[in-house]
């Protein structure tokens, strides 16, 4: 292998255990990578770097390995317990390989040098495709939760505002749109923050209208477009692969547009007339309908939804709707919250 074996046995078995380490910690982050996030990039540089240190593994070091005299085979820790995820568990593998990498880089540097080389170059790529690799990690839980959410609060301006919707999340809400278009910059930023707490403490999606600056800036999980924003392209370029787009349409066409675009979800409405847009006519439910029929997107219905017309909509097979009267107008929200649940999740017959 071009190596000369460590004078020291002890050094020569420590270089051992740290590349099958090394070795072992990169596979178990190349199969998160390949069966978790199907990221064929990320697996091809996983397994050139499994492949290059394998080379390096010199049948001496081998030879010098001694698991039954090792008095820290089998140890443990009680952290390892709290690796409840993939990511952790992806976290906690990239630093077991970063550490093994040093260990190689410090104990190789005089007897073989072509490793310890190689273990620098290898620990400064992983330490980018870790965060890579752990934010493609969290998009994919974003779109996981996506799927399951049936009800998308927007809010609206009003004084009480987190009380509100800590109501609705305390009650089930599992995704709430933060809108306001009226305010100062930084105070808006400083609620729609106070919004994003208020979600993460109970597992919720956080999204923010409009605004992509305002939605990177309270580091929101994703960002809702209408059709006169920015361009879908644009925003996705912006906020990156792993955070979620949705994107408001008013029409079959819209709906079609849509998927072609880089968007994860859509609205579509208003189906019924609403007081925030009075402008625009309402819908009906035959748009839904048919947007379903078109459309593989989840799409939340949205416009003038309330518990008394919602069956009208469950009628045409939608499950999926987004409100804001029903829920910031309400006396109580969280009544309001658990009633709109409940008859989403209820058996229906047309």
């Amino acid at each position: 292998m071009g190596c000369d074996t460590p004078a020291d046995p002890r050094v020569a078995r420590l270089i051992d255990a740290n590349l099958d380490r090394a070795r072992e910690g990169l596979r178990v982050v190349e199969d998160w990578c390949r069966f978790g996030l199907e990221r064929t990039d990320l697996v091809k540089t996983l397994k050139d770097w499994r492949q290059r240190l394998g080379a390096l593994h010199a049948d001496s070091y081998k030879q010098a390995r001694s698991t039954a005299t090792d008095r820290g085979a089998g140890l443990s820790h009680p952290a390892q317990l709290d690796r409840r995820s993939p990511s952790a568990v992806v976290a906690a593998n990239c630093g077991r390989v970063q550490e093994a990498l040093r260990v190689l880089e410090e104990y190789a540097r005089a007897s073989d040098p072509a490793l310890a080389s190689e273990a620098a170059v290898i620990r400064y790529g992983l330490y980018d495709l870790e965060v890579t690799c752990l934010n493609a990690s969290a998009g994919l839980q974003r779109r996981n939760r996506l799927q399951d959410c049936t009800l998308c609060l927007i809010t609206t301006p009003t004084e009480n505002l987190t009380e509100k919707v800590s109501a609705a999340l305390r009650s089930g809400v599992s995704m709430v749109q933060y809108r306001c278009k009226q305010g100062e910059d930084r105070e808006r930023l400083n609620e729609a923050i106070a919004v994003r707490d208020l979600c993460r403490s109970h597992g919720a999606l956080f999204i923010v209208n409009d605004r992509v600056d305002l939605a990177m800036a309270a580091d929101a999980d994703g960002i809702h477009l209408g059709q006169d924003d920015m361009p879908a392209a644009a925003a996705r370029a912006l906020i990156g692969a792993d955070r979620l787009l949705g994107l408001s349409t008013h029409s079959l066409d819209e709906v079609q547009g849509a998927m072609q675009a880089p968007v994860d979800y859509i609205g579509c409405g208003p189906v019924f007339s609403t007081a925030v847009k009075p402008d625009r006519a309402a819908t009906g439910t035959a748009l839904i309908q048919q947007a379903m029929a078109n459309t593989t997107l989840p799409l939340f219905a949205i416009g003038g939804i309330n518990s008394s017309n919602l069956s009208e909509l469950m009628d045409v097979g939608c499950r999926r709707i987004a409100v804001i009267g029903a829920i910031m107008s309400a006396s109580d929200p969280s009544a309001a919250s658990l009633q709109l649940l409940k008859s989403l999740s209820s058996p229906h017959e047309p």
